[in-house]
């Protein structure tokens, strides 16, 4: 038991879960405090110190609304991958001479796929560009969906704008319309009403899944084998969010037979393929809707990060980013230690979850090289592949070894090697799991540079291998004698590098982040991809002969040395018990704040509204336990 004494003319902060309740008058005051959703923990199965150091930790059971919502991903990705493997080629390369109109080359001839003939450096414009909004405009959907619409519906808004530019989009494929020379405009409108809806449903799907995890806390288990285990957060949110890419990559292998319909019958049933797909969502988030865990937006907290920023520099300065105490001036506990005004909104646990967020938007700056060396800067890779001997195999369809490893390999990471590291107490941490990926990345994409440069010395056309002009007497391309199944190598690599990156990612944006800012934090995640296909943008006239070699070995270069900087800033991180925050709610009277209890979040997901139970706040001088 804990005796509270008031202090004159101040609010005293009780613990870092106790929140203020500036609204209230009076010397002290304490607010009701409220289970975090489905996450109850009975105190005779927490964990104890010393369990968490002995006994070995296991994965908890996933709910199968969240596997459910991962077959959402795989409708959602399968038909976005589908269409977008095949846009480069769309775009690039002219109707094949002797084709059937409609983008098919004739069969044995070395011709890729085409259709608007508009050459690469459009092509890597259209594909970057498009790739920039998917994953610029969810700090948008990000924001609206915490602070308006709600998860959920933003999730379904995005679903039905995607849903009208697949259909935009196979329009501009017929045949006719191709043929017509009036494919350009409704295949540009598609595209980009394509990247809207999709930025408005990719930032929200992970945090939802995420919602439905019941273990937030560690926990003790008895298995049926007589063994007490740990249920460990942090492996359940791994394994949550392996399951997750696997979805991802399973819909991202719809690449294969988009690029096998291009290049046999055309373009028109490339992009219906993914459309049918597509429409298997409606009826999966209907009937999920009834059974999930979800919260009403909450309204912003950008207002008091904003105001932790400018205290913490008022009393810390420049000189102190980054250093231990920089944050400590914003506890309300510490301005009430050095006698300042305490009048405000959070509690220390907030001030906690802010310095949280601001390092995972640390890491996530090292990924954007990471991601231009998983497959080489703009448009790279296409140059690339349309140098080499295909035989036949669309020139697109190579880059599906990326999914296909991914598919492999997840199950490993899965099942064998975090289990196994684990078992032998093991803590391969998120910032060591993201450096090894990034670390290995960097080496692989070496592989780029070196197929490049064999094409070019064994092509006919020499250093200008990729060039429309790379053609004989009857237009048809000419190609190097190197198979293009040797970009398979870089691709597998690069590949596996991807579950210890971005799958770490999605875990750090959701656990880091204060409640009410998880999809916007998800979506500063989805940023870093925005600044990728900025820089892929910016490079794009670079993007050509003689100079593809070094658009390989430069990020590559540069990504080695990201990678040994990131180790040494953020290594400290995995000494950090993994925490997923559970602040209680600090918005003492905020009409949009929600909370769910542990009852309803047990035994179904809702939406529900805590106005009712935050007036219960109460001034407290008594004994209390916390």
């Amino acid at each position: 038991m804990t005796t509270i004494h008031a202090l004159p003319e101040a609010q005293h902060i009780v613990g870092s879960e106790a929140p203020l309740a500036p609204a209230e008058k009076g010397p002290l005051v304490h607010a009701d405090s409220y289970h975090h959703h489905g996450a109850y923990v009975p105190e005779d199965h927490a964990a104890t110190e010393e369990e968490m150091s002995s006994l070995r930790r296991v994965a908890g059971k996933i709910p199968i609304t969240a596997y459910v919502l991962c077959a959402v991903e795989f409708a959602e990705r399968g038909s976005f991958y589908g269409v977008k493997q095949v846009f480069s080629n769309f775009v690039n390369r002219p109707l094949p001479v002797g084709g059937n109109g409609a983008g098919a080359p004739p069969r044995g001839t070395q011709q890729t796929a085409g259709a608007l003939g508009k050459g690469t450096v459009v092509a890597a414009a259209v594909t970057s560009s498009f790739g920039f909004l998917v994953y610029a405009l969810p700090i948008l959907g990000g924001w609206l969906a915490d602070t308006k619409w709600g998860r959920f519906r933003t999730i379904c808004v995005g679903v039905a704008i995607c849903g009208i530019a697949h259909v935009i989009m196979v329009i501009a494929a017929i045949p006719s319309v191709l043929q017509a020379g009036h494919a350009y405009a409704p295949f540009m409108i598609s595209v980009y009403v394509l990247a809207i809806g999709a930025a408005l449903f990719k930032p929200n799907i992970s945090v939802v899944i995420l919602d439905q995890n019941p273990h937030s806390k560690p926990t003790t288990e008895v298995l049926a084998s007589g063994e007490k285990v740990v249920i460990d957060p942090e492996a359940t949110t791994e394994r949550m969010m392996l399951w997750f890419y696997f979805l991802i990559n399973i819909g991202g292998f719809m690449g294969v037979p988009t690029s096998y319909l291009a290049k046999l019958v055309g373009f028109w049933p490339a992009y219906l393929l993914p459309g049918i797909i597509y429409f298997l969502l409606p009826p999966l988030l209907w009937w999920l809707h009834p059974r999930l865990i979800l919260h009403k937006p909450g309204g912003s907290d950008l207002g008091n990060i904003c105001r932790i920023l400018g205290i913490c520099f008022r009393h810390g300065g420049f000189k102190k980013i980054g250093r231990s105490g920089f944050w400590e001036a914003a506890k309300p506990s510490v301005m009430i230690t050095q006698g300042r005004e305490a009048n405000v909104p959070w509690n220390d646990q907030f001030v906690v979850d802010t310095q949280r967020t601001f390092q995972a938007c640390g890491i996530f700056l090292f990924t954007p090289i990471f991601f231009i060396n998983d497959g080489g800067i703009g448009g790279a890779s296409d140059a690339l592949s349309v140098m080499l001997t295909t035989n036949g195999v669309p020139n697109d369809v190579i880059s599906n070894f990326n999914p296909l490893v991914i598919i492999l390999g997840i199950p490993f990471f899965n099942y064998g090697l975090y289990p196994l590291l684990r078992k032998h107490k093991i803590h391969f941490g998120p910032i060591a799991r993201m450096f090894t990926g990034m670390m290995i990345c960097s080496i692989g994409s070496i592989g780029w540079a070196i197929i490049t440069h064999y094409a070019y010395t064994t092509g006919p056309c020499g250093d200008h291998a990729s060039s429309l002009t790379c053609v004989d007497a009857d237009g048809v391309s000419l190609v190097s004698p190197i198979s293009i199944w040797w970009t398979a190598i870089p691709l597998s690599i690069t590949a596996l590098c991807e579950i210890l990156v971005n799958v770490t990612a999605y875990g750090i944006a959701y656990s880091r982040a204060p409640k009410n800012m998880r999809g916007l934090v998800s979506a500063i995640n989805c940023f870093m991809s925005a600044i990728q296909y900025a820089i892929n943008l910016a490079t794009a006239p670079a993007i050509r002969d003689p100079y593809i070699v070094w658009a390989f070995a430069g990020p590559s270069i540069v990504g080695f040395v990201s990678a040994i900087a990131f180790w040494f800033i953020f290594k400290d991180l995995d000494k950090e018990e993994y925490v997923i925050s559970d602040n209680e709610d600090y918005h003492m009277g905020d009409a949009g704040s929600s909370r769910i209890s542990d009852e309803e979040a047990t035994s179904k997901g809702v939406e529900v509204n805590d106005d009712k139970n935050m007036k219960h706040r109460m001034s407290v001088h008594e004994d209390r336990s916390f």
